[in-house]
């Protein structure tokens, strides 16, 4: 077929800058100029301070936290398309092409960390608010069946080791006396428990689970004797102990500490156990 004609085939002039090379009817090109980025800036930057190493720019991980979301990728992913699309890299900032990547996957963890809740929560505002109009419907209709969760295996030992950090963390806030956090222990758990499947180490990785559990239950029972009555972390402890002394024929589990009402949608026949 032949070209149709009259088509503009002229370059850009050589001094065109980045944001006229883009197309402006993108969507992230659109999104970009919406977001009030200088409000994150001035939200944040008291999180920072002007000694030590110069940090990444508050917009670059804004930016990346926003994208990994709206593409629903992985933080490795993220980090990894943004060197190849001049559309995440003009919505996080850059006034020109950058080639190499922005930041390490693990610097996106360590700013979720440093801005908090309360940072995670301002992004959410601030992305409502561009919505505009579709986010002032008073009927929203969501389906969350199938909304992925961070939940674990009822009575797998990832549970038992979030209950182990729970409770250091309420003896440190409560100055609670603990006879022994079993940090060298656990990590010598971890050990065995690595490489489950191989027939050598079924029968170490299982009783490194029971251990687990075992510690588990001594450092709850611990910090329960020592919290003063009518302590707020009474409801915690109450929780911890149903984690532990559920088990697998059981209804009404727990999958996840920070959710505990969350309940599993079964895939296949009905008579199917969690």
């Amino acid at each position: 077929m032949l070209p149709k004609k009259g088509k503009n085939t002229s370059q850009l002039g050589f001094y065109s800058t980045f944001e006229e090379q883009l197309s402006h009817q993108h969507p992230l090109y659109i999104l970009a100029n919406k977001i009030d980025w200088k409000m994150f800036e001035e939200a944040f930057k008291k999180h920072y301070s002007d000694e030590g190493r110069p940090a990444k720019p508050i917009r670059l991980m804004v930016g990346l936290l926003m994208l990994k979301h709206i593409r629903n990728l992985s933080d490795e992913s993220v980090v990894e398309q943004w060197m190849e699309n001049v559309y995440y890299q003009y919505f996080s900032g850059e006034r020109s092409y950058a080639c190499g990547v922005p930041c390490e996957a693990s610097e996106l963890v360590h700013f979720r960390n440093r801005i908090g809740e309360e940072g995670i929560e301002l992004i959410l505002k601030e992305s409502i608010r561009v919505n505009g109009d579709d986010s002032n419907d008073p009927s929203v209709s969501v389906d969350t069946t199938v909304q992925e969760k961070n939940i674990t295996f009822p009575t797998d030992d990832k549970l038992y080791k979030k209950i182990i950090k729970k409770c250091w963390s309420i003896a440190e806030e409560e100055d609670l006396p603990v006879r022994q956090r079993y940090t060298r222990t656990l990590k010598k758990l971890s050990f065995d428990q690595r490489f489950r499947n191989h027939p050598k180490n079924k029968a170490k990785a299982r009783k490194a689970d029971r251990r687990v559990k075992t510690i588990a239950g001594r450092l709850v029972r611990e910090v329960e004797r020592n919290l003063p009555a009518g302590s707020k972390y009474q409801v915690d402890i109450a929780l911890f102990k149903k984690v532990l002394a559920q088990k697998r024929g059981d209804s009404g589990k727990i999958y996840s500490l920070h959710e505990p009402d969350v309940l599993v949608y079964l895939k296949g026949k009905g008579t199917q156990k969690v």
